[in-house]
């Protein structure tokens, strides 16, 4: 399961630069059921997400470079680029990090803050950080996979 909650960041820490950065790119082969083919830096994934916001199934399998550039052809609508600054999030009695996504064009402007739960409860008890702003976990626009066939910022 995938339990997590997003957000659109209001302001960014002013040591962005410190943290770790990773590079994703994205295809999606259907958005209804979610099919999607990742690589994030030199990992490559077949990814299987069901329907929900806060909560879904979710089933990653490897794949190579090779598979995976033969399914991102095969990808509809826009290819998804981003960084992933990936920032620790202090307090708390587990262990959580921000995933902070920066969109390539055409998104290139939307920000999105996710922090991923070990279960609802912990995803409904907890408080964000003041700079996370605007909660949009129960907005579908801000799915990737949505973004993908809806080239531009969401409105």
């Amino acid at each position: 399961m995938e339990i997590e909650r997003k957000f659109k960041p209001s302001s960014l820490p002013a040591d962005l630069d410190s943290y770790p950065v990773r590079i994703i790119e994205q295809g999606y082969l259907s958005t209804d059921p979610v099919l999607r083919v990742r690589r994030d830096g030199d990992e490559y994934y077949l990814t299987y997400k069901g329907a929900g916001l806060l909560s879904r199934e979710e089933y990653n399998l490897p794949l190579t470079e090779a598979s995976y550039r033969h399914l991102l052809e095969k990808a509809d609508g826009t290819v998804i680029r981003k960084r992933r600054v990936v920032i620790p999030l202090e307090g708390g009695t587990e262990k959580r990090s921000i995933e902070l996504d920066l969109f390539d064009a055409p998104f290139e402007g939307l920000i999105i803050a996710e922090v991923e739960f070990g279960s609802e409860e912990e995803a409904k008890a907890f408080t964000p950080p003041a700079w996370f702003g605007e909660e949009v976990t129960y907005d579908p626009r801000y799915h990737n996979s949505w973004l993908s066939s809806h080239p531009g910022l969401p409105e």
